[in-house]
């Protein structure tokens, strides 16, 4: 036990948590170091791997998120915003590896993160799907290629439970397109249309978000020209590909520096 990689998991007792927790046991050389939950969540003192769904593993959730990064080598991270900065500061400060798989991170959030980063790697995505990291460096090569006299529309649907909008993956996908432009997506960006808006704007990225029953992620990147249509599209079935994704990061940022990666780091996209 002792030679293995260990992993915690933050945000143990939500659905994420647990597919986490169930990936963690289920990888070759790697073990869960600890598990974690906000105070007064009815998960803490239950068994990591009980909740789970994988059977006892003899590591019960805590409410000490300092003690887990202490002793663990890395830390997967799906929680929110606020948690995941607050993470970060405790990566740096103990040195240890940060898997950030949070989305709906404002711009000060963000940066907090850059900052923790001197201390520590941290590996930030808005996905962990290694089919939508494939779909980030796809949407930037067509965007490059096909110019602004192509329209580029992303579409959006999850389940009636997600709590931000757009999605963290379409906000990425839409970087991606204005990376490949070179535009900054900020001054592009097109989120909301209602009433009499006018004809399109040339060398917009329009948004549109869908949310209902349980849709666990679809997106797609609609590239629309004169005569013809392309499209990227990427529809995710199970959870447990994020979660996938997440250890293999964990895995492959044993030994890095500290700084700010992505899964493009990760995948060798960059």
């Amino acid at each position: 036990m002792a030679d293995k990689f260990a992993i915690g998991v933050v945000g143990a007792g939500g659905r994420m948590g647990q597919m986490l927790v169930a990936e963690i046991a289920a990888t070759e050389g790697c073990r869960l170091a600890g598990a974690t939950e906000q105070k007064g969540s009815k998960a803490l003192g239950r068994d990591a791997g009980e909740l789970a769904g994988i059977g006892t593993l003899g590591v019960a959730i805590a409410a000490d998120a300092d003690a887990l990064f202490k002793a663990a080598d890395a830390v997967i991270d799906f929680t929110a915003p606020a948690a995941s900065v607050a993470h970060a500061a405790l990566a740096a400060k103990h040195r240890k590896i940060h898997i950030i798989g949070t989305t709906g991170l404002d711009a000060a959030q963000e940066k907090a993160l850059a900052e923790a980063a001197r201390g520590a790697a941290i590996v930030w995505a808005p996905n962990m799907s290694l089919g939508v990291n494939l779909a980030f460096a796809l949407t930037e090569q067509v965007a490059r290629i096909l110019g602004p006299d192509w329209d580029i529309e992303i579409v959006e649907m999850h389940h009636r439970h997600k709590v931000d909008a757009p999605s963290g993956t379409a906000l990425g996908l839409g970087r991606a397109a204005a990376r490949g432009r070179g535009v900054n997506l900020d001054q592009v960006s097109q989120r909301v249309r209602d009433g009499v808006t006018g004809p399109r704007r040339k060398g917009d990225i329009g948004f549109a978000t869908l949310r209902g029953g349980d849709v666990v992620g679809e997106h797609s990147v609609v590239f629309a020209g004169e005569g013809e249509r392309l499209e990227i599209v990427h529809k995710a079935t199970s959870r447990r590909i994020f979660a996938r994704g997440a250890v293999r990061a964990a895995l492959w940022a044993r030994g890095k520096a500290p700084g700010l990666y992505s899964m493009r780091d990760v995948l060798s996209l960059s």
